[in-house]
């Protein structure tokens, strides 16, 4: 494939302002909290389009990718993986709300929502309500960037003897090549 290193996706720098007065923010270890600093570089994400109103959040600072777990726990991820992926849809209210592509409630089939308390603190995606402060963001896009699509099958050739047990590596800590445009 000749394409392979080009960008072809257009995506976003942005920041997520969160209805509960908060930015959602990646500090470099990975931890995914809010922030009342609007001016912090780990405040930065790429939206990166992997799908039909599909994004990849992915932090500008850290290189790591927001996923939810099947527990509905959100964490960070060195490599792009199914958990990664989020819907994003444009809620009545104009905000913006992103669900796991993956994950949703058992019984009523309910999705699971990226969300912040009044506090800062991430949610549990099964305990987040669309209708909800908590679950809207509003994008402060900073400019447009081209992306690489994210891979599922380079991380299945590399990572073969990882299998991914669902079960997140918290805090890794270690910084991923950052693609620049």
């Amino acid at each position: 494939m000749q394409f392979k290193n080009k960008p072809q996706l257009k995506g976003i720098v942005t920041r997520l302002f969160s209805q509960q007065g908060f930015y959602l923010q990646m500090q470099p270890d990975g931890t995914i909290d809010g922030s009342k600093d609007e001016n912090s570089d780990n405040t930065l994400f790429n939206l990166i389009p992997v799908g039909l109103r599909v994004v990849a959040i992915q932090g500008v600072k850290s290189g790591f990718y927001i996923a939810m777990n099947g527990e509905g726990m959100l964490y960070s991820s060195e490599m792009f993986t199914p958990e990664c992926k989020f819907k994003e849809s444009v809620f009545e209210n104009y905000y913006v709300i992103y669900s796991s592509t993956v994950y949703r409630q058992q019984e009523s089939g309910r999705a699971w929502f990226l969300g912040l308390t009044k506090e800062g603190q991430v949610m549990k995606g099964n305990r987040v309500k669309k209708t909800k402060p908590s679950s809207h963001f509003v994008p402060r896009p900073i400019e447009v960037c081209m992306y690489r699509e994210p891979s599922l099958h380079e991380i299945e050739d590399k990572h073969r003897s990882r299998k991914s047990s669902g079960t997140p590596t918290m805090n890794g800590g270690k910084a991923v090549n950052q693609d620049s445009t």
